[in-house]
């Protein structure tokens, strides 16, 4: 039997994030699940919307899977190639070593990458994967179809378009964070591992993080277009937000195409993970 979620407050709560979702003043999607209940947040929770550096995550989770293959090994040393430079990228890795032609273990690409959005580490990582095809080939295998990673970093870098080609609905991502966390395709000391980076991460405090109770565990992936003619083609964040009783909330806020500023789109997705958090309080198991 689910808790007691009635009909009613699903529906004051979907209002709710369908109201807030106006401040933005784009198209904000938004899915959420919480174990043994029937909290339903959607809004939009399937619709294809451009992940930006939120691929990240799906990423990170097909490498882990290969250390587990045995294909890497997260002790390797890798490569840093001039040729895997490239300006007018975020990239603590290109600021650490500037001239490349260095060896970097893999375990600190992945940490750069998931954990600090670093998108030469990213791209680095790919290269290490064979490209795109077997990391989406892996999300097939585990009924992620609607995640589509197409393309590389520094091929969104070079064509803005295809921003909206590497997309994700939001009930995919909820469904990649609820098996990461309840019954993951990777051994638990790599889960942690990756959930330990997540947490860690420090991008996007005022997004999902925004309004929680202080000391909130949120382990999250954020996503980020920047602006072009006053608009952002995704601000996004993804994640698992404990609750006190030891619970994990998953959580996917998109917010697609937005015409407001940086600090309303981020109120946004901080105002409905506030939401959700406090729907999720009161459907106790």
């Amino acid at each position: 039997m689910f808790p007691a979620v009635t009909i009613h407050s699903q529906i004051l709560l979907q209002q709710r994030i369908a109201t807030l979702a106006e401040e933005a003043k784009g198209i904000v999607s938004v899915s959420c699940s919480l174990p043994r209940t029937n909290l339903n947040c959607d809004l939009n929770a399937h619709g294809h919307q451009p992940m930006q550096s939120a691929f990240k995550l799906p990423l990170g989770l097909a490498v882990l899977h290969a250390v587990e293959q045995g294909q890497l090994s997260l002790d390797q040393q890798v490569r840093f190639l001039p040729s895997d430079i490239y300006k007018d990228t975020f990239s603590p890795l290109q600021d650490m070593y500037p001239n490349a032609n260095v060896d970097v273990p893999l375990r600190q690409l992945l940490e750069l990458s998931v954990g600090r959005s670093d998108n030469t580490a990213t791209d680095i990582l790919l290269r290490l994967m064979g490209g795109t095809g077997p990391v989406q080939s892996y999300l097939d295998t585990l009924g992620l179809q609607g995640i589509q990673i197409r393309d590389s970093e520094r091929s969104l870098h070079d064509d803005e378009r295809r921003q909206y080609r590497n997309f994700a609905e939001p009930a995919a991502f909820v469904k990649l964070l609820r098996l990461l966390a309840d019954t993951s395709p990777l051994n638990a000391e790599h889960a942690q591992y990756l959930l330990a980076i997540m947490t860690a991460s420090p991008s996007g405090p005022k997004r999902l993080k925004g309004l929680l109770p202080a000391g909130t565990i949120v382990a999250h992936k954020t996503g980020t277009s920047g602006y072009e003619n006053g608009m952002a083609a995704a601000t996004n964040d993804v994640g698992l937000i404990t609750l006190p009783d030891g619970r994990r909330l998953a959580l996917a806020v998109l917010v697609t195409d937005a015409h407001a500023d940086e600090a309303a789109v981020e109120h946004t997705i901080a105002s409905i993970a506030h939401a959700c958090y406090d729907a999720a309080l009161v459907a106790k198991p």
